[in-house]
């Protein structure tokens, strides 16, 4: 597996993500396929099912829990990812950051989730762009100290 990682040029931009190894680049990679599939990087969460499900009737508005109808391979290394970056890593980035506000608010199941979905949407817009990953770049609406 290691090899074909290797020898692939869009894995190899997309383990350039912090904490995204070769397991979570290859099966980015055969899930999503052709990037072009997808107007918006948003979509690639919705496709994995990594956003919450929602009933609405009414008045009534729920956000219940993930569906699971998605990838499975893709999104079970999208979380595993995740939790290594919420867990293992002590190297400041944006998107560290970002979770750890996300995890005060919410708890650290769900800031697991959000990674993830994060992630997926950073590793599909380096995919379409072509651009490696500068981890102090990340867009996540949070300021870079200089």
């Amino acid at each position: 597996m290691l090899d074909e990682v290797g020898v692939e040029p869009t894995c190899r931009r997309l383990m350039t993500v912090p904490d995204a190894g070769p397991l979570t680049a290859l099966a980015f990679r055969a899930t999503i396929d052709q990037p072009d599939r997808f107007r918006k990087s948003r979509d690639v969460g919705a496709h994995l099912d990594l956003i919450p499900r929602r009933y609405q009737s009414g008045e009534t508005d729920l956000q219940g829990r993930i569906s699971r109808c998605g990838d499975e391979l893709a999104r079970t290394a999208l979380y595993e990812a995740a939790h290594s970056l919420l867990i293992r890593s002590t190297k400041w980035s944006a998107l560290r950051a970002w979770r750890m506000n996300v995890a005060e608010r919410r708890g650290m199941a769900r800031a697991r989730v959000a990674v993830a979905r994060k992630l997926a949407v950073i590793l599909h817009r380096m995919w379409a762009d072509g651009h490696g990953a500068d981890a102090s770049r990340v867009t996540t609406g949070v300021q870079v100290p200089a």
